[in-house]
């Protein structure tokens, strides 16, 4: 199975006790919007899928938050009882292949436009609005 989806999350790289292999951790959304039929209101579903990669923990990297990546492997359930007793599950994915379609954006970027506003509004531009050309 193949799913593409944005990380909600920079991967983790956690060790299992009882082998001491390492695997690479994260979570995908998949966003998904519909019309009901009938209705004029978009409806919005949001799948949280929590994905685990064996193979190598390099990729944990790459692997950023608001990355879009395209995962294939196999796809499992997790179902537990909660503290109040109610049945719940996560899906999980174990994952054989990974490709990072978008890497994430850098947190220190910062928009051109939002730069320029920046260096305008600190200039000499910013004291001298009241004085109109017209």
């Amino acid at each position: 199975m193949e799913i593409t989806g944005r990380v909600t999350a920079d991967a983790v790289v956690n060790k299992v006790q009882s082998t001491g292999s390492e695997v690479v951790n994260f979570s995908i959304a998949i966003n998904d919007r519909y019309k009901p039929k009938g209705s004029d209101e978009v409806k919005e579903i949001t799948t949280y899928i929590n994905c685990a990669y064996w193979l190598s923990t390099k990729t944990a990297a790459w692997v950023k938050k608001g990355a879009i990546v395209q995962v294939a492997g196999r796809i499992g359930m997790n179902v537990y009882n909660n503290s109040d007793g109610n049945a719940v599950g996560s899906l999980t994915f174990h994952v054989d292949n990974l490709k990072i379609l978008a890497f994430a954006k850098k947190q220190d970027e910062v928009p051109a436009a939002a730069k320029a506003g920046v260096v305008q509004q600190s200039g000499q531009a910013a004291q001298d609005n009241d004085d109109l050309p017209f």
